[in-house]
């Protein structure tokens, strides 16, 4: 393939088969340690070749070669894995249950919520220890800590690597879920945070994967549903200077509409199913605020009766603060306040609590009280372009702005 871009070449098939690449090499080695590595070595052959060489006609074919015959060379002296890895071919069976299974194992609860999520992005996503460090702003020796710690636990507890059975999977579902709703969450404001690492577009595409892999979960059509519905969004969602542009502020125009027409189609298809779970109802939160043509049109009763329902599948501090807010749009900021304020304890350490409680008393021409609580928002967040809003917040008064980003 001359005249192709090696290196576009090769991110779009590490992405595409990396994962089953790898996952097919855990399956029969049950090492990830090893299968890792003989990825990498692929990979780093492939870097040093085919900018000399040319892309081949079949890219995931050849890095598989390569992982194989370098697997044969380290394991030729262990007989067993020799012959397994001879038995594999290209293309790997089209078990697309391998990363289904490396997700589960992934997600095992078993694994903090911390490790859960740094090695679904390291061997599902194929992110590297450096990548994780930038998304998450911590040190690659912590990165690679989490991993290997959580390897390490797997393979002392003899955690099975294989989907889980029916009695397991809702739990085991559950887990999935959470950690790809955690994964989009650190995505959805990361502009200015993570460049050009998207978390919230390998939230979608993890989503995406289990919704195929699982078809007819409806939770798992409601999260793919949340996630587009908010990406339809990006686009209004900055100014040019990287500043946020709150709800009520943002030219509708520029949102993607034929991604939330299908998005909606996909949360109407959920409904079928007669098993509504949180994920559905937020985003069924959400497609209340887009379907709406302007901000005054915004249906309020409808959200709060889906706060009320949320509140009650999974009772939160936090589902109770958005609850309220939706609430203040109905019965004014003063009832809304009364309700934050009796939040503040159990989530002081929160930046969106102060920040709205600065919102509503600035509403009631508290002014004063109102900076000081943009203030202490300002020092809970480390997003940059939170950062920035809140401090224009701070240097002149604002128009009311909504709790929903």
């Amino acid at each position: 393939m001359t005249g192709t871009d090696p290196g576009r070449v090769l991110a779009e098939v590490l992405r595409e088969h990396g994962s089953r690449l790898a996952s097919s090499l855990v399956v029969l080695l049950g090492d990830f340690a090893a299968a890792e590595d003989l990825v990498s070595d692929a990979v780093e052959k492939a870097l040093r070749t085919w900018p000399r060489d040319g892309v081949p006609d079949n890219p995931q074919a050849w890095l598989f070669t390569v992982a194989r015959r370098r697997g044969l060379d380290l394991l030729r002296r262990e007989a067993n894995y020799r012959d397994k890895l001879r038995q594999l071919r290209w293309p790997v069976r089209a078990e697309t249950d391998d990363r289904l299974r490396l997700m589960f194992l992934c997600c095992h609860p078993a694994l903090s919520r911390e490790a859960q999520v740094a090695l679904t992005l390291r061997m599902v996503c194929g992110l590297d220890t450096a990548q994780l460090a930038k998304a998450f702003l911590v040190s690659e020796s912590a990165v690679a800590q989490r991993i290997t710690r959580a390897k390490r636990k797997i393979s002392q507890a003899g955690i099975p690597f294989r989907t889980p059975s029916d009695d397991e999977l809702a739990e085991r579902l559950d887990e999935v879920l959470a950690v790809i709703y955690l994964l989009f969450n650190e995505g959805y404001l990361a502009t200015g945070v993570a460049g050009d690492l998207d978390l919230a577009a390998d939230a979608e595409w993890l989503t995406a994967l289990l919704d195929r892999l699982l078809p007819g979960e409806p939770e798992v059509m409601g999260l793919l549903a949340l996630i587009r519905l908010h990406r339809a969004r990006a686009p209004a969602r900055f100014d040019g200077a990287g500043r946020i542009v709150l709800l009520r502020d943002q030219d509708r125009s520029r949102w993607d509409h034929a991604l939330i027409d299908r998005a909606t189609e996909l949360l109407v298809s959920a409904g079928r199913m007669r098993r509504p779970g949180p994920y559905q109802v937020q985003a069924a939160i959400v497609a209340c605020h887009v379907e709406a043509p302007e901000w005054a049109a915004t249906d309020w009763p409808q959200i709060v009766v889906l706060y009320e329902l949320l509140s009650a599948m999974t009772p939160s501090p936090v589902i109770r603060l958005h609850q309220a807010i939706a609430r203040a749009q109905l019965e004014g900021p003063e009832t809304a306040l009364a309700t934050v304020d009796e939040l503040s304890g159990r989530l002081a350490g929160y930046h969106l609590l102060h920040a709205t409680r600065a919102e509503l008393l600035r509403q009631l021409g508290r002014a004063g009280e109102a900076a000081d609580a943009d203030r202490r928002a300002l020092a809970l967040t480390r997003n940059p372009a939170e950062q920035a809003l809140l401090e224009q917040r701070l240097h002149r008064d604002p128009a009311p702005a909504s709790h929903y980003r």
